[in-house]
């Protein structure tokens, strides 16, 4: 068995205080993407295996897309083979772990005969991001990401991103907007928006001025790919990724091939779904979690 796993774009994230427990509440408006990693599932003879390929990443039991197939194997279950294809920059604010999450548990509910319900319930237990990914397309997340409404799919844009040369770990974004004193993102107006984005305006990241503030090289990345571009430029998550939306796949490509000394630069398009299986699975397909 075969999937893929897209990547998510935060249009725009805003931060509140944490709370007692120290997580924060957010709202976010959230996209996949169709930049993907692809994985396979099969039965193995002789012990679990999983194979790792694209990222400098362990390929253990603490990755979270073995991680979700262990999630969906009841008792000890048979042995299987992993492989996981990664594209998706890895520590960049791009839902990557996540995504690769949703997949496993799709796969893995198929493999062992588990209903998408089951793949819900794990998906709480295995990251606030899992649940959107496992429903995709264009949707609102509050609470601490997991809880997720999803809107019309949009389709009247497309997006250029472009992952600066370093990475930023999230639990230092956030303690360091704390620090801060819970600043806000600079704002996109709706009139720099397309149509099916203008009613969610002005849109933001309030995790940018702490991303910018730990890198401050950050800041000159956005300030020259806004220069470059010649409109706002916008941070995915707590970064470092950066994007802006433009009218079509053809501006996106060339507004990524304009960025020098990127890790990544991909020009990419809104999916309707956070994963998708190969023809031939007696699963329903994807959105899970939601009405």
């Amino acid at each position: 068995m075969k999937g893929r796993a897209f990547a998510k774009v935060n249009l725009s994230l805003r931060v509140r205080a944490p709370r007692s427990d120290g997580m924060h509440p957010i709202w976010s408006l959230a996209q996949s993407v169709d930049w993907a990693d692809e994985m396979s599932l099969e039965m193995a003879e002789g012990g679990d295996e999983f194979v790792l390929r694209g990222a400098d990443l362990a390929a253990d039991q603490d990755n979270l897309a073995w991680r979700a197939v262990a999630a969906m194997r009841t008792g000890i279950g048979p042995s299987v083979r992993l492989e996981l294809d990664k594209s998706i920059a890895v520590a960049a604010g791009l839902g990557g772990g996540s995504a690769d999450a949703a997949i496993g548990l799709a796969l893995g509910a198929e493999m062992f005969g588990r209903s998408p319900e089951a793949a819900v319930a794990a998906a709480a237990e295995l990251g606030a991001d899992v649940a959107f990914c496992l429903a995709g397309g264009t949707a609102i997340l509050e609470g601490v990401g997991d809880e997720v409404t999803r809107l019309m799919s949009a389709d009247d844009f497309a997006i250029a991103i472009v992952v600066p040369p370093f990475e930023l770990a999230t639990p230092s974004v956030y303690r360091r907007w704390d620090e801060l004193g819970g600043p806000t993102g600079p704002e996109i107006e709706a009139k720099q928006l397309p149509g099916s984005l203008r009613d969610h305006a002005p849109l933001g990241n309030d995790l940018q001025p702490a991303a910018v503030d730990l890198v401050p090289e950050l800041g000159d990345w956005i300030s020259d790919a806004a220069s470059a571009w010649g409109q706002p430029v916008a941070m995915s998550g707590s970064g470092p990724s950066l994007f802006s939306v433009f009218g079509s796949a053809g501006e996106a490509k060339d507004a990524i091939e304009i960025v020098r000394g990127a890790r990544s630069s991909v020009a990419v398009l809104p999916t309707a779904v956070g994963w998708e299986v190969d023809l031939g699975s007696s699963l329903p397909p994807a959105p899970w979690g939601v009405d």
